[in-house]
Parts: C-alpha cells; structure tokens; sequence
C-alpha cells in the first residue's frame, strides 16, 4: 500500500490547513479557537500546520501546541506551496483553508461546512476590505474581480478570499495549478468555476489583521491578474481573443463600407490593417481553444450532487 493511500485511508470528515510565517504572536489563541468551535461540531477533524519557514520562532512555539500535525518548511516557500503541501497531506474528504492572523471567523467553520452540502466548493465572501492600501487595493481588486468574472462566466463576490471549504477529490485535480504566492486561492476559485464544478458564496466578517501584512499590494496584485489571464488561455482563450478580434472586425467593416461610398471603391491601408489584425486575432483564438481542448486534462471527480 503507498503512503497515500494508507494515509487517506484513515479518513476524518475536515482537515482544516492552516499556513503559518511569522505569526508567534497569536498561534496559540487561534489554534485554541478552531480546536473549540470545531470540538463542539459534529464533524471529525485534524488540523494541519505549514511553518513556511518561519524566523520569529513560530515552528518552535507549534511544536508545543497539541492537537496538530505540523508540517515544517526551512525556508519560506509561500502561501501557496504552504496551502498545496497541507492539502496534499490531508486526511479528511473536506479541507478548508484559512489563516492564523485572527482576520477570518474561524469560530464559524462549522457554518462554512454546513454551507457546503451540494457544492464542490465555499468560499466566505468578504464584506469589508480591513487591508493595507485599501485605498489602492479597492479598485485593483474590483477590476481583477470583473475580469476573473466575465472570463469564467459566473459572478465571483470575492476571488481572493483565504477562507474556504472544499472536496479534497476535486481539489486534488488542481493542485499542480497553484502558484507559491497569494494568488492560490484565485486559482483555485478558477480552477473548480472553469471546470463545471460549483462554487457557492457565504458572507463573513472580515476582522483587522493581528501582526504584519505578508501582503504587497503592487507585485501581488499584478501576480493575481496575470494569473486569472494565464488560467484563461488555459482553459478559454476565445474569452481574451475573441472580443478584440469582433470589436476590431465591427470597426473594419464599417470602415471598409465607408471607404466604398466614400472613397469610389478604393480602400485605404488602415482599413485593409484593421481587418488583418481582427482575422490574425480571431485565428490566433481558434488554433488556442484547438489546442486546449486536444491537451485538456480529463477531470473525472464527479461534480457535487443534491441529496
């Protein structure tokens, strides 16, 4: 029997994946706050700890703390290598997400796992922005949030929230997706919207941050947008190419009837380029989607059902 195997054969209900760099200040009382809330559930559990490569003496604080399978990284790898190798590493059917810094309602997982029944997927959905730059975060994450919408097709409240809920079975098709950085959970959104699995969006609180923000709001914004562009040519890439290529295509032949009346059926350069480029982009679209669809991975995790 592999190590896998032996591993997920003693399955618990929830493996609550928790990442952690430089967070001493503050371990202890949330960890005792998830082993309370979910004590009283009726959900079986464990709690998996990813020290990515912490400085300020959180790896040793952890191996003090009981009730948790710690994982230890000696240099920082990132929230997503710390978010893949939890969730690689888990036990139970469910894994959630969240984090250690005391912004999230970790007293409501239960809640959060209630909410999953007949989806693949939850994720609690931000009601306030309590970050850094908010005032610059506001409008980048606004506008990433629209693109990430329209490019799957499906309206996404919050693409980057850390406090989700999902089936370990799905997830594990996905994986290999995840980035080191922040912009795992954007991925996973993606992924599962992209795929025909459903994602459901609960309301939660968002508390102010306890210790410093990991979170640089200038390359780890332009590393969630050129991710949901790099997910997009992944999976639509007529969802990038084609709207260029119609609007460029409109333009064209309106300017091409223009220049029939008006220049007596001679047309002008410019016009001649504009449909080139509206067809180049237009092929370009085809020949992507041909090869998406001839190297698409099958996904054969069938989709969450009602009961």
């Amino acid at each position: 029997m592999s190590a896998e195997t032996s591993q997920h054969s003693n399955e618990v209900d929830v493996t609550i994946v928790l990442p952690v760099y430089n967070e001493s200040g503050h371990l202890e009382d949330e960890i005792s706050r998830i082993h309370k809330t979910m004590g009283e559930s009726d959900y079986s559990y464990e709690i998996v700890v990813v020290d990515d490569g912490s400085t300020d003496g959180s790896g040793q604080r952890l191996a003090n703390i009981d009730g948790i399978r710690l994982i230890r990284f000696a240099t920082n790898r990132g929230s997503g290598s710390a978010r893949k190798y939890g969730t690689q590493s888990a036990s139970g059917r469910i894994v959630v997400w969240t984090d250690v810094d005391m912004t999230y309602p970790n007293d409501t997982i239960p809640d959060l796992l209630d909410s999953l029944d007949g989806y693949d997927q939850v994720v609690g959905a931000r009601k306030t922005e309590e970050g850094t730059v908010r005032l610059l975060r506001r409008p980048a994450k606004w506008l990433i949030r629209r693109l990430a919408s329209y490019l799957t097709g499906v309206r996404i409240p919050d693409l980057n929230s850390g406090f989700r809920a999902f089936r370990r079975d799905v997830a594990d098709q996905f994986l290999y997706l995840l980035p080191r950085g922040f912009s795992c959970v954007t991925t996973l959104t993606m992924a599962f919207l992209s795929n025909g699995y459903s994602v459901r969006y609960v309301p939660i609180d968002y508390a102010p941050r306890a210790g410093e923000s990991k979170f640089h709001w200038w390359k780890d914004t332009r590393r969630y947008l050129l991710q949901v562009l790099r997910l997009t040519l992944m999976w639509e890439p007529m969802r990038i190419f084609g709207p260029p290529a119609a609007v460029l295509g409109i333009a064209g032949l309106a300017k091409l009837v223009y220049d029939l009346v008006d220049k007596d059926f001679r047309v002008a350069t410019n016009t001649l380029v504009i449909l080139g480029v509206s067809f180049a982009l237009a092929l370009i679209g085809m020949v992507a989607d041909m090869l998406v669809q001839l190297n698409k991975r099958p996904h054969n995790v069938m989709p969450a059902t009602i009961e």
